[in-house]
């Protein structure tokens, strides 16, 4: 009999298959996003920063860290690589010091454009013979789901 299927109540899929999928989908998308944005220069984690500075032009260190919920300690390192890179610049604020605005580069907005391109085609290659019909149940279903995660992530806290 097919794995996909609960020896206790046949012809119903069980929902270890149906976990199993979603587990799947997400570590192969994730590999193979990882594996196209690798053609940008820029490693995964500096990544996710750069569109997060491309989006919040001027933020402070902390001001990212708080926006991406990780510690400031984590940005600064990613944010010495990326400024190493070119890819961002930092501009001490005049009242204090202290304080960074963070900036993205010209070669920062081509990474930024470059990820995004790549962004949209892997998507529509990933929903590529779906219909419209499909894409909407999809979506309600993926959106039920996230529901009980969250429900279930407030039970834990």
């Amino acid at each position: 009999m097919d794995n996909n299927y609960d020896n206790n109540c046949p012809n119903k899929i069980c929902n270890k298959a149906i976990i199993h999928q979603l587990i799947y989908f997400a570590i192969k998308h994730r590999k193979i996003m990882q594996s196209y944005l690798n053609e940008t220069g820029v490693y995964q984690a500096q990544h996710r920063l750069l569109m997060e500075i491309s989006h919040n032009p001027n933020a402070s260190q902390n001001d990212i860290a708080c926006s991406m919920n990780i510690s400031p300690a984590t940005v600064a390192v990613s944010l010495k690589k990326l400024e190493k890179g070119g890819y961002i610049n930092r501009a001490i604020v005049e009242e204090d010091n202290r304080i960074n605005k963070i900036n993205i580069t010209e070669k920062g907005k081509k990474v930024v454009e470059q990820s995004k391109q790549i962004f949209e085609s892997a998507d529509r290659k990933v929903l590529e013979g779906f219909t419209e019909e499909e894409k909407q149940t999809l979506f309600i279903l993926l959106k039920k789901l996230n529901s009980n995660l969250d429900r279930m992530e407030k039970e834990i806290k």
